[in-house]
């Protein structure tokens, strides 16, 4: 029997969801009868191959069983090592060690070539930031599987302030941002869209009952909401401002992305927040064009303070 062959035919069975023999032995060059050998042979090496009968049959590589070795190109074998590299320092607890024992066994088994590869953009990227807090997988993935399952959420949530609640949601989907899971759910307390740290989530079992889902925005606008809500999320000093400007000319010139509501052709307003009131008295005085503050003392003191600045540098006499 053919070693290559064999490669070729459990290459082909994973590109495809499903083979007839006959397409096999067109693609291999041989004969449905080598090809039922073939597969034979692949079940003895712990493929599990299922096979179905008649003229609408044929061959599918199945799931399940004693884990076989894997059949990898090139470009394949880099990614899953870069990947495992990436896993060793992840934010899942007890998934380091896991990932190291896992990147160890496939460098023994990559060839030279490709252990220089992985080399290269191993040392061309900078190392993530040690996480403060880390993630039990089980309830990353009791949370994946709510979702993908749509079955209600109950759960602790402790907030960024340390405050803890009770929280009911329809879960949605899980995005990563800056090494940290994000769980994107509707809180049926709240009738509103709401995004929670997975790891600030202590899960009340069991999960349920089911529920329709709702209509979701694009991934290029949950990916923007995301952005939109982490930068809100954590602001210390908030004012509601009205500019007296389009709301495009608004959102071009603010710093971070923001809900901008259009008032008219040619004035909007935004609720605009920062740990800094004198950084978000800077960002409004770079909007060119005139706006009102409404009930922020912090920001209108900051206000004053740097307009005092500019005039006390504008009247200095230059030297």
């Amino acid at each position: 029997m053919s070693a290559a062959r064999l490669l070729r035919l459990l290459s082909l069975l994973q590109a495809r969801r499903s083979w007839t023999g006959s397409e096999l032995a067109e693609r291999l060059e041989v004969t449905t009868r080598t090809v039922r050998h073939d597969v034979d042979r692949l079940r003895g090496l712990g493929y599990p191959v299922d096979a179905q009968p008649g003229v609408a049959g044929g061959y599918r590589l199945g799931t399940g069983g004693a884990l076989p070795p894997l059949l990898l190109d090139d470009d394949e074998a880099v990614a899953i090592a870069v990947g495992l590299r990436s896993a060793a320092s992840s934010a899942l607890a007890g998934i380091e060690e896991t990932a190291f024992r896992a990147l160890a066994k496939l460098q023994q088994v990559l060839p030279a070539r490709l252990r220089a590869r992985v080399a290269a953009v191993e040392a061309s990227l900078t190392p993530p930031p040690p996480s403060r807090d880390s993630l039990d997988p089980d309830v990353l993935g009791a949370i994946a599987w709510a979702c993908h399952n749509h079955e209600r959420l109950r759960f602790e949530y402790r907030s960024h302030d340390g405050a803890t609640g009770r929280r009911l949601v329809e879960p949605y989907r899980l995005m990563q941002r800056q090494r940290c899971w994000y769980l994107l759910a509707w809180d049926l307390d709240r009738s509103d869209w709401r995004t929670f740290r997975a790891d600030r989530i202590a899960l009340r079992p069991p999960a349920g009952p089911r529920f329709a889902p709702r209509p979701l925005p694009s991934e290029a606008e949950l990916s923007a909401w995301l952005d939109r809500h982490l930068a809100e999320a954590t602001w210390q000093y908030r004012a509601r401002v009205t500019v007296n400007a389009p709301a495009d000319h608004v959102r071009s010139r603010l710093p971070v992305p923001v809900t901008v509501e259009r008032l008219g052709d040619n004035r909007c307003s935004f609720e605009a927040g920062s740990d800094d009131p004198t950084k978000l008295a800077l960002w409004l005085a770079m909007l060119e064009a005139d706006f009102t503050v409404i009930d922020a003392p912090e920001l209108s003191d900051a206000l004053v303070s740097l307009g005092e600045r500019l005039l006390r540098a504008a009247s200095t006499p230059a030297k």
